[in-house]
């Protein structure tokens, strides 16, 4: 395993879903959980093994604390998170079934991290002893303040020559502060070395199209030479209980896939992606070659349908007999 510990930054909100199936409009009472994308990497790669920390602004008071106390719990350094601001960003989760859609309703206007600003994180000191650094499109949607400490990272982790990933994941409706994506976005993928897009988040951020998957890599690859390895999730939908899901990663000559998974029923899909990010990060950082490290990711990712909120509380050995398609559904004990 390579050593230094993993650095994420994003922000974490407070999740509240209604129990099992129920509509927001039915719901007497919410299951409260603490995620965000960028952190959910970092307990993913906890529970992997991988020494992780998470960086973020969270505000002073109860709700931040209990927070902080959930990422700990999972084995996450927290010692570079900064306080201030008001609020606590949320969302609400509405799981769907059957041929109902997941529904998730966002509040996190005016949240502490959306006021982060440059020089309230010490880049040098979260970064000291740090192999990786991940970040993620979602970042540098949510304000401008944001943006300029992601910036600040990256920077920082490109002086200290610490590998840099991030997940580019378009998301059209948090884009609100004046800026786009594709105004933001460039500089920020221009400093990292691997990234997670599809065709779509491709062109939203960056304008770059192709007639294939493996050609729009190749586009980017020529356009910002530091990215060195593209990757992405395949999904199937049949329902909201039944999805299909596979990987694939341009490598800059080959295009890999993975096996597909059929996953029903699905418990809880949010986070899979996350899953898919940690999975990648702890097959590189463990020595594994491109395909074995997809091969890996994709499992974690199909890992994840099957554990409850945000985060794949999977060890390796459970990912791994995955990947051999052992012990699938079998009672353990």
């Amino acid at each position: 395993m390579r050593h230094g510990k993993v650095v994420t930054f994003g922000e974490v909100m407070m999740r509240l879903s209604t129990p099992g199936f129920a509509r927001l409009a039915q719901a007497g009472s919410f299951d409260v959980v603490y995620a965000g994308a960028e952190a959910n990497v970092a307990v993913s790669l906890a529970h992997l093994g991988v020494p992780a920390e998470h960086v973020t602004r969270f505000p002073e008071n109860d709700l931040g604390a209990a927070a902080v106390r959930t990422l700990r719990g999972h084995g996450v350094a927290t010692e570079r998170i900064v306080f201030g601001g008001e609020r606590m960003g949320l969302y609400f989760l509405e799981n769907g079934a059957a041929h109902r859609a997941s529904r998730i309703v966002y509040d996190r206007a005016g949240s502490a991290f959306a006021h982060i600003a440059p020089g309230m994180v010490d880049w040098d000191g979260a970064l000291a002893g740090a192999a990786w650094l991940h970040w993620t499109g979602i970042t540098p949607a949510i304000s401008q303040g944001a943006a300029d400490v992601c910036l600040e990272a990256l920077q920082a982790a490109r002086r200290r020559g610490v590998t840099v990933s991030g997940d580019i994941n378009y998301r059209r409706n948090l884009w609100q502060y004046g800026k786009t994506a594709r105004e933001v976005m460039p500089a920020l993928i221009q400093l990292t070395d691997a990234i997670v897009a599809g065709v779509g988040d491709l062109e939203n951020c960056v304008g770059i199209t192709g007639a294939t998957y493996e050609e729009a890599c190749q586009r980017a690859m020529e356009a910002y030479p530091n990215v060195r390895k593209v990757a992405s999730t395949e999904r199937e939908v049949i329902s909201s209980s039944h999805n299909a899901i596979s990987g694939v990663m341009w490598d800059g000559e080959r295009l890999l896939r993975s096996k597909e998974y059929d996953l029903i029923p699905i418990v809880d899909r949010i986070g899979a992606g996350d899953a898919f990010m940690a999975g990648l990060i702890y097959g590189w950082m463990a020595g594994k070659d491109d395909q074995r490290a997809l091969d890996f990711a994709t499992a974690a990712c199909a890992f994840k349908h099957a554990v409850e909120g945000d985060v794949n509380l999977a060890a390796p050995a459970e990912i791994e007999a995955l990947v051999r398609g052992e012990n699938v559904g079998r009672l353990l004990r």
